[in-house]
């Protein structure tokens, strides 16, 4: 049985309050292991050339909300809005043709009403679970996070390996369908030592702005209004869909495969 690498991450706040993000975006990055190669490589050639075109260092850790906002460690740059706006262009390009799939889930927490929800083990559970469908048991996987929210994915991950109620198609009732194909505990790695988990930081910021903007109707952050607009946030989303990146069947009624809970 072949093995698949899944690498997460996420934007927003996992609290169940509003107070500091209205939502919360968990993208998974998986790839055949036979492919972690070529994507790596990938990857590496475009870094490459954002070193050569912007002095971007390649050990420069890819935080899309930071570079956007003008933040440290990028201020040093002294880009430009336009060259920022290249610099994004040419990640989207990258990720779009890497050879694995993603999945993004998003929780918006204006829907909650139960005050003792779990974002974070919601969030987790409906990726995990949209992953294993996609091996249809043809596959294993390991699984790859960031350190800072480990411990409670770990603990998700466990229950779900033998309680996991899934809604019947058949009834109104649930059945238990726990997971199988995952192997290991969910391990950790330092973002800043990942190309695949800056991959992910980079695709949740971009959905977390496409939700924002194109399903809320909110305006972008004023600082990452500076960079670009809501147009710009639809282009790259689209580049994404084009690439055959993202996994449609994730949610086969939304354009771009997005998982949205509470429904």
């Amino acid at each position: 049985m072949d093995t698949y690498i899944a690498y997460f991450d996420e934007a927003g706040d996992d609290g169940v309050t509003t107070s500091s993000s209205a939502f919360f975006v968990l993208t998974s990055l998986y790839m055949d292991a036979n492919k972690w190669q070529s994507n790596f490589d990938a990857i590496r050639v475009c870094r490459k050339e954002l070193r050569d075109r912007y002095s971007f260092h390649i050990s420069e850790e890819l935080h899309t909300k930071h570079l956007l906002s003008d933040k440290d460690p990028y201020r040093k740059y002294g880009w430009s809005p336009e060259q920022k706006q290249e610099i994004v262009k040419a990640i989207t390009k990258c990720i779009a043709g890497l050879d694995a799939q993603i999945i993004n889930v998003i929780i918006d927490k204006a829907k909650i009403r139960d005050p003792n929800y779990h974002v974070l083990a919601n969030a987790l559970k409906y990726n995990i679970q949209r992953i294993e469908n996609d091996s249809h048991g043809n596959w294993n996987y390991l699984i790859i996070s960031d350190k800072g929210r480990v411990a409670p994915m770990r603990k998700t991950a466990r229950a779900i390996r033998a309680f996991n109620p899934i809604q019947s198609k058949f009834s109104f009732g649930y059945k238990n369908q726990p997971i199988n194909n995952l192997i290991e505990d969910i391990l950790e790695k330092d973002s800043d030592e990942s190309y695949f988990i800056q991959a992910c930081d980079f695709v949740s910021y971009i959905v977390h702005l496409y939700y924002k903007t194109y399903y809320k109707k909110e305006t972008l952050p004023n600082r990452v209004g500076r960079v670009i607009d809501r147009a710009f946030v639809g282009r790259a989303m689209a580049t994404l869909k084009a690439g055959g990146v993202l996994n449609l069947k994730a949610n086969s009624k939304n354009g771009y495969g997005l998982v949205i809970y509470p429904r």
